[in-house]
């Protein structure tokens, strides 16, 4: 189930903010994730007065279809996409029941598949990987608007 952005810290400018999406065992969500981010994002830009850029924004629904996407291809059970801005920086969560951690593979122009992680890499600002029994959660970091 989405979940509206939610305050969890001041008035008028919260310091943090977050979205969340449970994505079932069968793919149907991929869509339904982009559409997160973007009202998400819509709205710390709309009504919290966050400037997010439209490269950012683009960008960010790039790396959410890729996580899940791959969460899809690779992981048995149930995921979760959660999305916290805090500043001018979003955090994108993917955690899935897979344990095995996703390998980067190099550069390979003329290969077909396999280039989601490659992608997320190359976009975001920082991205880590931990295991979170019985599976893994995978952290990119965006910045909204940079200079």
């Amino acid at each position: 189930m989405a979940h509206s952005p939610e305050e969890t810290e001041g008035k008028q400018a919260p310091s943090s903010m977050k979205a969340s999406l449970g994505l079932d065992v069968d793919g149907t969500r991929i869509a339904q994730a982009r559409h997160l981010a973007v009202s998400f994002l819509s709205t710390v830009r709309d009504k919290h007065n966050i400037p997010v850029t439209d490269s950012a924004l683009e960008i960010v629904q790039l790396i959410v279809s890729e996580l899940v996407t791959n969460a899809r291809k690779y992981a048995p059970g149930p995921a979760l996409l959660q999305m916290q801005v805090t500043g001018n920086t979003l955090r994108v969560e993917l955690w899935d029941s897979n344990p095995l951690p996703p390998a980067v593979k190099a550069p390979a122009p003329r290969r077909i598949g396999q280039h989601g992680l490659e992608i997320v890499t190359a976009l975001a600002q920082n991205v880590t990987i931990e295991a979170t029994p019985p599976g893994k959660r995978i952290i990119a970091t965006v910045t909204l608007n940079p200079a």
